[in-house]
C-alpha cells in the first residue's frame, strides 16, 4: 500500500533536483532515510541524503547483497558513507501520518526452491522519507513508433544513435544497459562524439 505523503519519491526525482540545485541548502532530506532498492540509483541516493545531513540512511533489498544490481565496490562506497545495507526484506505497506511519512513494514524474504518467498516475520523502520529506486520502465508515448524498441528498451546502433534521426540514447533505458553509472558516463561520452560528428557532417 502507498499513501500520498510528504517525503514519499521517487529516487531518481530526487537525485535530479539535486543535480540541478545550485543551492543544495535548499533540499529537503528527511533525518531518518529509507531507500528502496538495490541498484546504483539506490546507493547514490542514499549516499546523496548522507551528505545532505541524514542522520540515518538505510538501504533495504529484496534479496541478499550478491543479487544487487549495485557492484560489491559500490555497496562498500555506501556503507563507508554511513549508509546501512538491509537484505532480505520486502516493502509491504509506506505508514504515514497527518500526511506524511513515519515508516515503511517490511516482510522478511528468503529463499525457498529457487524462488523468492516471505517468511511470514514482518518488521518495520521508522522514516521520514522514503526513496524508492526499485526501477524504472521506458515509456514510448511521447515518441510513439517513431523509435525503434527491443524487449521494452531503446534499441541503438554502437555509437548510441536510435532509430529516430538526431536522437540518441545510453544507460539502462538501452538495450544491454545496465544499472551502472559508470556504464551510462561511457555511453554518454560515445554518444557525444557521435553527436558531435553527425553535427560536423
Amino acid at each position: 500500500a502507498e499513501p500520498t505523503a510528504t517525503g514519499l519519491r521517487n529516487a531518481v526525482d530526487f537525485i535530479a533536483e539535486l543535480r540541478q540545485s545550485t543551492d543544495l541548502s535548499t533540499l529537503p532530506v528527511g533525518r531518518r532515510v529509507v531507500v528502496i532498492g538495490g541498484g546504483m540509483t539506490a546507493v547514490d541516493a542514499a549516499v546523496q541524503s548522507r551528505k545532505l545531513g541524514a542522520e540515518e540512511v538505510t538501504i533495504v533489498y529484496r534479496r541478499g547483497a550478491e543479487a544487487m544490481s549495485a557492484s560489491a565496490v559500490e555497496q562498500q562506497w555506501a556503507q563507508t558513507n554511513g549508509v546501512t545495507i538491509r537484505h532480505w526484506a520486502a516493502p509491504k505497506e509506506v505508514l504515514s501520518e497527518n500526511g506524511a511519512v513515519k515508516g515503511v513494514r517490511f516482510a522478511a524474504t528468503a529463499l525457498s526452491s529457487g524462488k523468492l518467498v516471505e517468511t511470514g516475520e514482518t518488521f518495520t523502520l521508522d522514516a521520514d522519507m522514503v526513496l524508492k529506486a526499485i526501477g524504472q520502465t521506458f515509456v514510448a508515448e511521447p515518441v510513439g513508433n517513431r523509435i525503434a524498441l527491443e524487449g521494452g528498451r531503446i534499441a541503438t546502433d554502437a555509437e548510441g544513435q536510435t532509430s529516430l534521426a538526431r536522437v540518441w540514447a545510453g544507460g539502462d533505458c538501452r538495450v544491454g544497459g545496465r544499472d551502472l553509472t559508470v556504464e551510462a558516463v561511457e555511453h554518454g561520452k560515445v554518444a557525444a562524439v557521435s553527436i558531435h560528428a553527425a553535427l560536423m557532417a
